[in-house]
């Protein structure tokens, strides 16, 4: 059976090494994505990341990093997230994400959906925060709070 592929993708206006290093520094993404990273992402390495809006912390590991080009990392036994970084020039980069793994059923489109969805509200705050300095996910998923 075929697996599926969730993609997102968007352009800032940010050189790719401070793209790069916002992906990997848990402090910098700590304004746009999480709530709390456990260490950098390093080729081979386990770390934790934690979100506002969930209890607890959950593990990634990543596979493969090329410096301002690409990051590679597994959340989730099934799917591998791919990030690449495609310099347009001095002061824009194109961020692509794709997600990789679930079966090509119903259970795996909502999976393919549901992480599209998240890859493109990744992206957008990333680039509200470092173009524009603005926390877009703050109180943003409030709403899906485990109370």
């Amino acid at each position: 059976m075929e697996k599926l592929t969730a993609k997102a993708s968007i352009g800032i206006q940010k050189p790719v090494s401070e793209i790069f290093e916002a992906i990997v520094n848990p402090e910098i993404m700590q304004n746009y994505f999480i709530s709390k990273g456990s260490g950098r992402m390093e080729t081979g390495k386990e770390i934790f990341w934690s979100f506002p809006e969930f209890e607890g912390s959950y593990p990634l590991t990543t596979k493969e990093i090329i410096p301002d080009e690409k990051i590679i990392f597994s959340w989730d036994p099934k799917s591998v997230v791919t990030i690449e970084l495609q310099k347009m020039s001095e002061n824009d980069t194109v961020v692509k994400v794709s997600e990789e793994g679930h079966q090509s059923d119903e259970k795996g489109i909502k999976w393919a959906i549901g992480q599209t969805e998240g890859w493109a509200n990744f992206l957008a705050c990333m680039k509200a925060w470092l173009e524009y300095g603005i926390h877009l996910r703050k109180g943003a998923f409030d709403f899906m709070k485990t109370n």
